[in-house]
């Protein structure tokens, strides 16, 4: 029986209070132990809003439909935030040349068009780079992208048996 009916709405909300969780580790990072978020950090933490937010609407969805359009949002999202880990990831790991230390998200949003500031935020700064933190040998951002990447898959197996289901 277990396997005809999965629990989908207890497995959104477990995704939502996981990212709860880690925003609020992210918080505390910044605000008692002093780490800065760089652009990317903060863009990883929209993301990880959209993916608390997209979690608590699928622990209320009822109709198996709509649990697939949630799951398949999810997806979406927690791909950008995989994205956005791995690419910091991969600054990390391989640091430019040349490392400046740009404006923070904010000051790019307020001096420049949109336009230029997304490729800003991609491009890395010298913040990107830098390696604060980590635990059993990864980042922040390393370990953002397992959680993106796990988020996603249990979307994933969502999307497909709410779709069976339907």
């Amino acid at each position: 029986m277990f396997l005809k009916k999965p629990p989908f709405r207890p497995i959104f909300g477990l995704i939502a209070l996981a990212c709860a969780a880690m925003l609020a580790f992210g918080l505390y990072l910044q605000h008692v132990e002093g780490l800065n978020p760089c652009p990317m950090c903060i863009v990883q933490r929209y993301a990880l809003i959209g993916v608390a937010f997209l979690g608590l609407v699928g622990a209320r969805v009822h109709r198996y439909g709509r649990l697939a359009l949630v799951a398949a949002l999810m997806i979406g999202v927690s791909g950008f935030g995989a994205f956005v880990a791995a690419r910091q990831s991969w600054l990390q790991w391989y640091p430019p040349e040349i490392v400046t230390c740009g404006r923070d998200l904010y000051g790019m949003i307020e001096n420049f068009p949109l336009q230029r500031v997304v490729p800003l935020v991609f491009k890395g700064s010298g913040d990107c780079v830098k390696v604060d933190w980590t635990f059993l040998g990864g980042s922040i951002a390393n370990w953002s992208f397992v959680c993106f990447v796990g988020f996603g898959l249990i979307a994933g197996v969502i999307f497909y048996k709410a779709l069976r289901q339907r």
